[in-house]
């Protein structure tokens, strides 16, 4: 397996980063997870310039689109499968053991690894703890994933596949890597940006493609929702069967069906909307 390493191809048994990384050391950093078929990344622009969003927001430079393009580029090259999981990191670069930055520059890894389709349904839970909608942090893909690591281990603790989060004032607002969809009386809403979540790249696709509608919502809709989805760039759109002891029996509900089959159309059509 090989992997990019600040301008270069490398080994990944061997390749290294900094112990001092400030990625590592405060998870002062930012990241991409791209979806790539027979060896090409899915909506490569969209992801890069939220990966230039994300690091604007910590004050980190730009990063290189044509670097990371490149880097992309060769990673899939040397690592060919049908579909995998392509990881675009990008950090502070080394700095002194604190919250302050150094001066050696960001750190670029890029790596993927193979993974599988995802099923048509899932189970997911919600969890007690809240997003800040007001964070310094908010609508950011940081590397500080701590949080979600916690609740992604209640969900599986409980049989599910993902966490749901509410915001500080008890709004629905996201999963720990998905956006949440909802279906009310034959229509799909998800909630908006400003309730905290993040600006998922296939959250915005399917609401282009779907036409729903962004909504702020209240948590307590997931108990009473015809339908509930995720979406993600490696789930796609997700039926949910199961939230928290609540079941949802034939899920895929038809509109949940409908948005699997206009996105998996659209997605096919163009690798690069």
């Amino acid at each position: 397996m090989s992997i990019w390493l600040d301008g270069a191809l490398r080994d990944a048994t061997t390749a290294s980063v900094s112990v001092f990384d400030h990625g590592l050391t405060v998870g002062d950093g930012v990241f991409e997870t791209l979806k790539t078929v027979d060896g090409k990344p899915f909506a490569l622009t969209r992801h890069l310039d939220r990966l230039t969003r994300s690091a604007r927001g910590l004050g980190l430079p730009d990063p290189d689109h044509d670097e990371v393009a490149r880097a992309c580029e060769a990673v899939l090259a040397a690592n060919p499968m049908p579909l995998g999981r392509l990881r675009v990191t990008y950090t502070g670069g080394q700095a002194p053991l604190g919250s302050e930055r150094g001066a050696h520059g960001p750190t670029l890894v890029v790596a993927v690894s193979e993974t599988t389709r995802r099923p048509d349904s899932t189970a997911v839970v919600t969890v007690p703890w809240v997003r800040n909608e007001r964070g310094a942090l908010t609508g950011l893909k940081t590397t500080s994933y701590a949080e979600n690591v916690v609740a992604l281990a209640r969900a599986h603790e409980q049989g599910a596949s993902e966490a749901l989060f509410a915001n500080s004032v008890g709004q629905l607002c996201e999963g720990t890597g998905s956006n949440v969809f909802v279906v009310l009386d034959g229509e799909i809403h998800t909630p908006p940006v400003p309730s905290g979540c993040l600006a998922g790249i296939t959250r915005a696709l399917t609401v282009q493609w779907t036409g729903a509608r962004e909504t702020d919502l209240p948590l307590d809709v997931l108990e009473r929702a015809d339908e509930v989805f995720l979406t993600s760039s490696l789930r796609d759109v997700q039926a949910v069967h199961r939230v928290d002891g609540r079941q949802l029996p034939g899920a895929p509900g038809p509109v949940t069906a409908k948005a699997m089959r206009i996105f998996e159309e659209r997605s096919h059509a163009d690798l690069n909307p």
